[in-house]
């Protein structure tokens, strides 16, 4: 071990311990940057040689080894050694023992300082797209199952008590809302992503007269960092990632809260397909929803990768410590877990058979068109509050003689206020209380299939 020398080792006099070599390496998770760490070289180089600094020639022999080494890298043939510590170094030993001094030069004017800071923001401007694209077609799913219940009548909740009626058009909607504003967050984290850090060396730029705007063009980064401390410190784009992530993540959880217990013999309001589900290995009768369970269990591991990254920059001295080698983990697993899960839950929402009776049904109950005549009486000159307290004695009423509202007749209505005419009757019927709410981002059928149309003409 102590015969190997680093790249970094000129003024040291004893080789480093074989327990720092393991505690201190990266190489076993940050080589998934390897694309990128060369894809980065390439421009880094090609920006020396138009400056002068290294020879026409030394750029034609870096270009061609880096492409060797990627291709290897690719086919899974490229032996990775633990002393080499991460993918930067790898990637330059390999160079070096490929084309010879021209790989020493490959180096110039930047540190591994910048360089990762490029890699990391060239990988998560990929992933971002990637994440963009397959939250669009979640969103596509979700407007897809809108059309197909548009006229599907579901109770609507708060507290996880009935409410009112609602579409479950209009709820699959909501959803989609949702997903539409993680997929705007995206696209504004990615402007912070996409800025060019290599250039400001290892903490204060360098003397040499590197054409940074040049090397920005080459990798389609839009702007420059302008501060040379400040861009080999900075995380912050990751932490904005992993809570954008989070977010997704959260609004995921709260579906499959919905479809964990709409499941269950209780509600029976959906039944997810067998392919999605699992079964119990004592329970024969068992069919469980561990997709979603997953899904929910997942978000609270992306949260914490986010705890982690906030609590990994929170007390960091300017500029670059050893530290930040730690952003990566988190970062590679928020978007494994947030990618898997949109990619699963987008398919299983296509398996997914919603009981349609069954919620129309449980929409009607536990009172739940009783706002809507509290709203009759307003419409009949009557102050709100005392509607309100009007419509609290009716429901007293019911529950003194087990009666749905429904069952009432006009004259057990007359009975509390003089105001009740026969036109209160049909507002009981759940399908007439959900069209009746024409207000805009209201959940009657005309409001939805407007913002169908609205979506499916802004896609």
């Amino acid at each position: 071990m102590n015969n190997y020398v680093k790249p970094w080792g000129g003024r040291f006099k004893k080789g480093t311990d074989h327990k720092v070599e393991e505690f201190t390496q990266s190489i076993h998770f940050d080589r998934r940057l390897f694309r990128y760490d060369i894809e980065g070289s390439l421009a880094h180089a090609r920006m020396l040689g138009k400056q002068g600094i290294i020879s026409s020639d030394d750029v034609s022999s870096i270009r061609k080894g880096l492409n060797r080494i990627r291709k290897e890298m690719e086919a899974g043939s490229f032996i990775f050694d633990v002393r080499d510590e991460d993918i930067h170094m790898a990637i330059e030993k390999s160079l070096i023992q490929r084309i010879g001094k021209a790989g020493e030069k490959l180096h110039t004017g930047r540190s591994r300082n910048d360089q990762i800071v490029l890699d990391v923001r060239l990988y998560l401007r990929d992933e971002i797209n990637n994440l963009i694209k397959i939250l669009k077609n979640l969103k596509k799913e979700l407007v897809e199952a809108a059309k197909r219940e548009v006229n599907t009548i579901m109770p609507g909740y708060t507290h996880l008590q009935k409410a009112q009626p609602v579409l479950l058009s209009h709820y699959l909607l909501s959803f989609w809302e949702m997903f539409d504003r993680d997929e705007q967050r995206f696209k504004d984290c990615q402007k912070r992503v996409n800025v060019l850090p290599l250039g400001a060396a290892a903490l204060a730029g360098t003397s040499l007269p590197l054409d940074r705007r040049y090397v920005a063009r080459l990798l389609k980064f839009p702007t420059v960092s302008r501060n040379s401390m400040d861009t080999v410190a900075d995380r912050d784009f990751i932490a904005e990632f992993i809570f954008s992530a989070s977010i997704v993540m959260m609004h995921m959880s709260r579906f499959c809260e919905d479809l964990v217990i709409w499941s269950s013999s209780e509600f029976h309001y959906v039944e997810i397909s067998d392919t999605y589900t699992t079964g119990s290995s004592i329970m024969p009768q068992k069919k469980n929803p561990d997709v979603a369970e997953l899904i929910r269990g997942k978000t609270g591991r992306v949260y914490g990768h986010l705890m982690a990254m906030l609590t990994i920059l929170k007390g960091l001295p300017m500029t670059y410590n050893r530290d930040l080698q730690e952003d990566k983990e988190p970062l590679f697993d928020t978007v494994d877990t947030v990618t898997s899960s949109i990619e699963i839950l987008t398919e299983m929402l296509s398996q997914i058979t919603f009981q349609r009776e069954r919620m129309e049904e449980q929409a009607g109950k536990d009172f739940s068109t009783a706002t809507d005549i509290a709203e009759y009486l307003v419409q009949k000159g009557i102050a709100f509050r005392e509607a309100h307290g009007i419509v609290g004695r009716i429901v007293e009423h019911c529950l003194d003689n087990r009666k749905e509202l429904s069952a009432l007749t006009l004259t057990e209505f007359r009975k509390f206020h003089a105001q009740f005419d026969k036109d209160v009757i049909p507002r009981l019927r759940p399908a007439n209380s959900v069209n009746l709410r024409k207000t805009i981002g209201g959940t009657s059928m005309v409001m939805v299939e407007e913002r169908i149309r609205e979506i499916e003409k802004g896609s």
